[in-house]
């Protein structure tokens, strides 16, 4: 399917309109067209299945694809020209037959049921004049008695407490079975996970990712739209749509000039229902943002999926992030599961008389200027640059723990940096995939110690110790592996790390430190004696072999249209770079620069290093001058720490206690 002729008067940044949309919208809903089965209840699309099996994959194609049809045709006004909601209608019947064989599970035959519910009772609630209230009375029945099954159920420690609320707003609009007790449970919970900013936790301790912007910004709105009348809900509306105005700034500085989300945490395969809180926020007209400003923002983040292969020759949106990337699959992960993208075309909902379709494109704030933020929700120090569009994270507070206990390596989650341009790497041939997926050994942004084998240490659990004017420190207890399937480890030194970002450059510390006390999960205990150093730099990717130049400064890699430079400063030299094929979403071959220590690694030292990473046309501006560390004076004083830059500014800090 063309597209239309793009219009730069309207959208200047990306010459894209709603009519682009509804294209882009039609175009996902017939490429999936060929693959439903005989009664349109399952979508069965090729692919490996999930852990769920096939069975529920085929309700996730449904209920997935349903929901960009149902925000489709009701944006329309009803207008449905490819008779999608005819096809679901007849998914619905069929799927809640008990007596169809392609009727769908039930919640007790496959736990994943109850997301794809949540999609499909939105889809019903928006499309509710020209769907539900024309479906027969009987199949209305079925699909209340389908539904039911969430009416009660036991909390979980996470984002899915939202598809029990959702699926329970629907039920009591059509008279079902719903329980209050259920709903004020699930609104505490999500209370209990806020952690300030509009961000919250999936659940657990330092669970931080897209969910805060495509469950938590959308679920709680969009059931207190479907429940105008309850009074819980009209309790947390206005508490919902603050959360929402004060995270869109945030969630805007980590969004690329050329549309790219940041490449961090779990379900990237969802690609851009990273724009739900864009969407919600013109939806419920709250935000700090112009129309013309969210409309270019996700405008320019669809097309930069769609312009880099995301969808196959045959208009099936694949698992990966650019093209097909299997390994950012897990263990939920069905061939269907990318349509979750659908969250981010809930803008269709908007009339083309909306302003947000009618106001002209304004620029992102990384279009704006350059700037630098602390988040100390997730833990993390931003730095997005104008010059090149490149916005870039340094991670210290996120690590997707449920407790304290010693975890593997998740790199997806525990590197150190981030970018919008740059992909973690994640190797299947060295995962240690043990049910959840995208467990590595870590490769770039990390600092690892080296055993004698030449064994990486690991991460998590990661100990934020504050972000704060630029500066964030974190500290963690180096192991290795004994069992990953036991989750056993040798433990070694407490490892305390620092970073400044300024511009493009992260300037990193380390100290190592002998530990101190016990670890229950230690096989046997690891000390300083024999183990090194080693601080690796940006995963830089391209279709070709990057290229790598060793000048005064640093190492220089060039790749992608990237350049990514790695300097020692104190204590570091440089190490051999890490050359890879296969293991980067963003590029076939990738390349790390890395940093060790001369010699074994000295306890109570401090180590530093720069990192960087902008456009390869992009002006040559600002620079690290130099990192000097003052001894520790008093007994318990700590060394104070000054970061030098070029431009004759200095940042100086004490190490944390």
């Amino acid at each position: 399917m063309s597209l239309p002729d793009e219009d730069r008067a309207l959208s200047p940044f990306t010459g894209w309109t709603r009519t682009h949309w509804a294209a882009a919208a039609d175009r996902m809903l017939l490429g999936v067209r060929p693959h439903a089965s005989p009664t349109q209840a399952l979508l069965r699309l090729p692919g490996s299945p999930s852990r769920s099996g096939e069975w529920s994959d085929g309700l996730e194609g449904f209920a997935r694809t349903f929901l960009t049809a149902a925000f489709r045709v009701a944006g329309s006004g009803g207008v449905d020209p490819h008779d999608f909601l005819g096809r679901y209608a007849a998914g619905l019947a069929a799927g809640t037959d008990p007596t169809n064989p392609e009727r769908w599970p039930t919640f007790a035959e496959a736990g994943q049921a109850k997301v794809e519910a949540a999609s499909i009772v939105i889809g019903l609630h928006e499309t509710r004049p020209w769907l539900w209230d024309r479906l027969d009375s009987g199949v209305q029945e079925r699909v209340v008695t389908w539904l039911a099954g969430q009416v009660g159920e036991p909390a979980i420690d996470n984002n899915w407490i939202w598809f029990q609320n959702v699926t329970e707003a629907f039920l009591r609009s059509v008279d079902g079975p719903w329980s209050q007790a259920d709903l004020d449970r699930n609104c505490e919970l999500t209370e209990s996970w806020h952690r300030g900013g509009g961000w919250y936790t999936d659940g657990g301790l330092r669970k931080h990712d897209f969910y805060t912007a495509w469950a938590f910004h959308l679920y709680p709105l969009w059931w207190c739209r479907m429940s105008p009348d309850l009074p819980l809900a009209q309790e947390y509306r206005p508490v919902y749509l603050d959360r929402l105005a004060e995270f869109l700034p945030d969630h805007a500085a980590l969004f690329g000039a050329d549309g790219a989300p940041l490449f961090q945490g779990r379900s990237l395969i969802y690609r851009w229902a990273a724009l739900a809180p864009v969407w919600a926020a013109a939806v419920f007209d709250s935000g700090p943002f112009d129309p013309g400003v969210l409309r270019r923002w996700a405008s320019g983040t669809l097309r930069y999926f769609l312009d880099r292969g995301a969808l196959d020759g045959a208009d099936v949106l694949t698992t990966g992030w650019h093209g097909p990337f299997p390994a950012l699959a897990q263990w939920y992960s069905g061939p269907a599961s990318p349509y979750w993208a659908s969250k981010g075309m809930l803008g269709l909902l908007l009339p083309e008389d909306h302003p947000v379709w009618t106001s002209v494109e304004a620029p992102l704030p990384v279009e704006q200027g350059d700037y630098e933020l602390d988040l100390p929700g997730p833990g993390w120090l931003v730095s997005g640059t104008k010059a090149d569009g490149v916005v870039r994270v340094v991670n210290h507070g996120t690590d997707r723990a449920s407790d304290e206990r010693l975890a593997p390596e998740l790199p997806i989650y525990t590197a150190f940096a981030f970018s919008t341009h740059t992909a973690v790497h994640l190797d299947p041939a060295v995962e240690l995939r043990r049910g959840r997926g995208l467990e590595a050994i870590p490769t770039d942004s990390a600092v690892v110690l080296l055993d004698a084998q030449g064994e990486p240490s690991m991460r998590p659990p990661v100990r934020p110790l504050g972000v704060v004017d630029g500066v964030a420190f974190s500290r963690h207890r180096a192991h290795w592996p004994v069992d990953p399937a036991a989750e056993t480890f040798r433990v070694g030194p407490t490892v305390t790390v620092g970073s400044v970002l300024r511009g493009s450059w992260e300037v990193r510390l380390v100290r190592v430190e002998e530990p101190t006390g016990s670890e229950d999960q230690a096989e046997e205990s690891v000390t300083s004696a024999g183990l090194r150093l080693r601080v690796s730099g940006w995963p830089l990717a391209g279709e070709t072999p990057p290229e790598i130049e060793t000048a005064p400064e640093g190492e220089v890699i060039l790749a992608g249209g990237l350049l990514g430079r790695a300097v020692g400063l104190l204590g570091l030299v440089g190490g051999a770079p890490l050359r890879l094929e296969g293991v980067s979403a963003v590029g076939r071959f990738s390349a790390v620069s890395t940093l060790v220590s001369v010699g074994p690694v000295e306890p109570g030292r401090i180590y530093a290093a720069a990192f960087g990473l902008a456009g390869q046309q992009a002006e040559p501006g600002l620079s690290v001058a130099g990192v000097d560390v003052a001894a520790a004076g008093d007994s318990g004083a700590t060394p104070a720490v000054t970061v030098r830059w070029s431009d004759g500014v200095a940042q100086s800090f004490d190490w944390p206690v």
